[in-house]
């Protein structure tokens, strides 16, 4: 099968269009769509469905897609690994993690592995969506579980617990609970149980609301909770990481947590020898090292 009419297809059914696939590959319409119809030719098959508003791939024209797509992306892989300088660090990394952790502990940090590396183009990607890393969705990911994909190198990097916070201002006015019965009179600010969050935040959110609480304030991801716990709105479920860079933040009924919660950091195995995800990967341990030691410190008395 001919590469380059597999490049000119995969364009294609990329854009949607003709037009745009020729301006993304610098050809004129009447070319692009010679080299389509000379590959459905070959294969004896339509691979679009062609209408007034654009393309639409058949069945036939999917499975090939499917595996154009496959292709590009193991061939992004390569040349990431041939652009990879023993000695320079640029080019893009994909990293992907949930929106708390990358909002709230990752992206404040970032100002260190740029103040290295200033030729590194990060595309931080937050979701709670696990991307799938050998298809290259992403590079790297940082999890709030361990990674079940074959073919990946993972590290475990910390462990986190979801525990309750409020302001200093809030519980003076309120009242600070003593029992798991006294957030009966308190506004709960959490995840909702059926939002995708950690399996260890949704079961202390569940027993937490079997208090008969007063009144709650649901939000899709913890930065949204931080923000309106902040605000003074009431007593939030959020991760014990956010205490060195959110000094205000009270620990309430300290005896109440999630179970542990491992974070990793994984990667492809073809990935093992980019001069990028090393650098990456010995920045966040580095921080890692610094956070544990900066709670170490919390914790001495005096």
């Amino acid at each position: 099968m001919d590469w380059d009419k597999l490049r000119i297809f995969h364009a294609v059914a990329d854009a949607g269009s003709l037009t745009h696939a020729g301006d993304t590959l610098n050809l004129s319409q009447s070319a692009v769509s010679r080299q389509i119809r000379a590959l459905e030719e070959s294969l004896n098959t339509n691979l679009f469905h062609r209408h007034a508003r654009g393309l639409i791939l058949t069945e036939q024209g999917e499975l090939l897609f499917d595996a154009t797509r496959a292709m590009n992306k193991r061939l992004e892989a390569a040349a990431a690994r041939i652009r990879d300088s023993e000695d320079e660090v640029f080019g893009e990394l994909r990293v992907t993690t949930t929106t708390g952790f990358g909002t709230l502990w990752l992206a404040p940090r970032l100002s260190h592995l740029y103040a290295q590396y200033p030729d590194l183009k990060i595309d931080l990607m937050l979701e709670e969506r696990v991307l799938d890393l050998p298809m290259r969705e992403a590079d790297v990911a940082i999890r709030m579980k361990e990674p079940s994909q074959a073919d990946l190198i993972r590290k475990r990097l910390m462990s986190v617990r979801m525990r309750l916070y409020a302001t200093e201002d809030y519980l003076k006015n309120i009242g600070v609970p003593e029992t798991l019965d006294d957030l009966g009179g308190h506004r709960l600010i959490c995840q909702n149980v059926n939002a995708a969050q950690v399996s260890a935040g949704a079961v202390l959110v569940q027993l937490l609301l079997a208090r008969d609480v007063r009144s709650t304030l649901t939000v899709n991801n913890y930065f949204g909770v931080l923000q309106a716990v902040l605000s003074n709105l009431g007593i939030g479920v959020l991760p014990d990481y956010l205490t060195e860079d959110f000094p205000d933040l009270v620990r309430v009924l300290p005896d109440v947590e999630s179970n542990e919660v491992p974070v990793f950091l994984a990667y492809p195995e073809e990935l093992r020898h980019s001069k990028r995800i090393s650098v990456f990967r010995d920045f966040v341990l580095e921080e890692i090292m610094a956070y544990r030691r900066n709670r170490r410190q919390e914790r001495m008395p005096g």
